[in-house]
């Protein structure tokens, strides 16, 4: 038995059950006139230079979790909310921040002058010995030879677990890690529990230059790792909410959202300013709109370290709330104009509500869009609660995804505005006063065919 009205009234056939659009797309059928009233109702409000704008301002420095570009970010968007007319709150949960302390290294003697970064989960503590180079450290290049010495392996091919396992099973004593071809910098690197060798990161120029060095002879290397350790650090979520008409409550809930966190070495124009932009966008329009819904605009925090905002979110739901919540829409870099087409990610690959409304109105709007399988992203938690949700983003990703490059020049504007018609457009057919369950067939949405996509992200 459904419990929530509005897929039940779906389910019994005004949306779930594939049908094709009308053939005779020039003389549009009653349903499909009412479709295009609403979404022009929706649509000609939604200004691509308003999120434009905001990917702007937001994309300015990086907003890496539980930093302070973070929380500028999180109190421009809870302003931004406020000033809209929503009940907004700041959402505060705890991260565990890497502290990599202080590292150095030595060679013959010599303090090395370059930048050292110690890898997250790396052990403190101290190892001299002979340095040994053993290329990318797969199983086959490392010998016995690392047996109390100090392994210098190059960046790529295998897991960093792998490399270190691999010469921590030998024997060696200390690790000191390069990047590979086409590498910049020196920020990266994960040891595990049971790996207990200080293990450390330096340049690809460093690394070559010392791989030179040893092919003219031996060089005495030291590692030394202090105060290093997880540290908690604060991230939030930003929470908007709007209620219903008094008169007109349905009870239903539907979330739209997006994460507002970047990787730390990333201004995240796309990854996902453009989300927070387009979120942002469907709050100002639909805060002075009657609507019968409950609607929650979310910006997650912590998403790129494991949708650590969002779980949060989602456990903190009552089961009532839980049980009227209606769909989830996230958005997530929904602005880059190197990616792919638009496509909807559901975590087990099936088709739901969410998919369903958004393929209908992409099919008003400018095509119907396909679906696929994929977690990773914030709808993942609204999904394991049993609540209908699904990823807009655009596949395959663009080449400059997690990384500094993707800046604000990248955008498109024409790939915002026609997503956040889409999932406007798909909203709106949900909250609009007149469909409570979407029961009333004048205006319920034209189905549309729409398939699975094995696109990759």
């Amino acid at each position: 038995m459904y419990k929530k009205p509005l897929t039940y009234a779906l389910a019994t056939g005004l949306v779930l059950s594939p049908m094709s659009l009308p053939v005779d797309a020039a003389k549009p059928a009653p349903n499909e006139q009412a479709d295009h009233a609403f979404d022009n109702k929706v649509i000609k409000k939604i200004s691509a230079d308003n999120m434009y704008n905001t990917i702007a301002l937001l994309s300015k420095q990086p907003r890496a979790a539980g930093t302070e570009g973070e929380y500028k970010a999180v109190q421009y968007i809870k302003s931004e909310f406020e000033r809209y007319g929503y009940e907004t709150e700041l959402q505060p949960f705890t991260i565990q921040e890497w502290d990599g302390g202080s590292a150095a290294v030595s060679f013959n003697g010599d303090a090395f002058t370059g930048d050292v970064h110690t890898f997250n989960g790396s052990i403190n503590g101290s190892a001299t010995g002979s340095l040994v180079y053993v290329g990318l450290a797969s199983a086959d290049e490392v010998g016995d030879e690392v047996a109390g010495k100090i392994a210098l392996i190059e960046r790529g091919s295998f897991s960093f677990y792998e490399k270190i396992q691999n010469v921590y099973d030998k024997g060696a004593i200390g690790v000191i890690m390069f990047n590979g071809e086409g590498q910049s910098g020196n920020a990266f690197g994960y040891a595990y529990e049971g790996q207990d060798i200080p293990t450390v990161a330096i340049t690809r120029e460093a690394g070559l230059s010392l791989v030179e060095q040893l092919t003219n002879g031996s060089v005495q290397a030291s590692v030394n790792v202090e105060n290093a350790g997880p540290i908690d650090k604060t991230s939030y979520n930003v929470i908007a909410k709007k209620e219903p008409h008094p008169n007109k409550d349905n009870g239903q809930i539907i979330t739209v959202g997006a994460h507002h966190d970047s990787v730390p070495n990333g201004p995240g124009a796309n990854d996902d300013a453009s989300g927070v932009a387009a979120t942002l966008e469907l709050a100002r329009i639909m805060a002075k709109t009657p609507t019968d819904t409950e609607l929650r605009f979310v910006t997650f925090g912590a998403e790129e370290k494991g949708l650590v905002g969002s779980y949060h979110y989602a456990d903190t739901l009552t089961d009532e709330e839980v049980e009227n919540m209606v769909a989830h829409f996230q958005m997530d870099m929904v602005g880059s104009r190197d990616a792919g087409e638009l496509i909807m990610f559901t975590p087990d690959g099936n088709k739901n509500l969410v998919t369903d409304l958004g393929a209908s109105a992409g099919a008003r709007i400018s095509g119907a869009v396909d679906y696929g399988e994929l977690g990773r992203s914030d709808h993942v938690p609204f999904f394991l609660k049993g609540i209908p949700a699904a990823l807009f983003i655009h596949a395959p990703l663009e080449p400059w995804y997690h990384s500094p490059e993707d800046t604000l020049d990248k955008i498109s504007k024409e790939k915002l505005q026609n997503v956040a018609e889409i999932v406007g457009s798909a909203v709106y057919q949900v909250a609009r006063p007149d469909t409570p369950a979407l029961e009333n067939a004048r205006v319920a949405p034209n189905p549309a065919d729409y398939d699975f996509d094995d696109r990759p992200l």
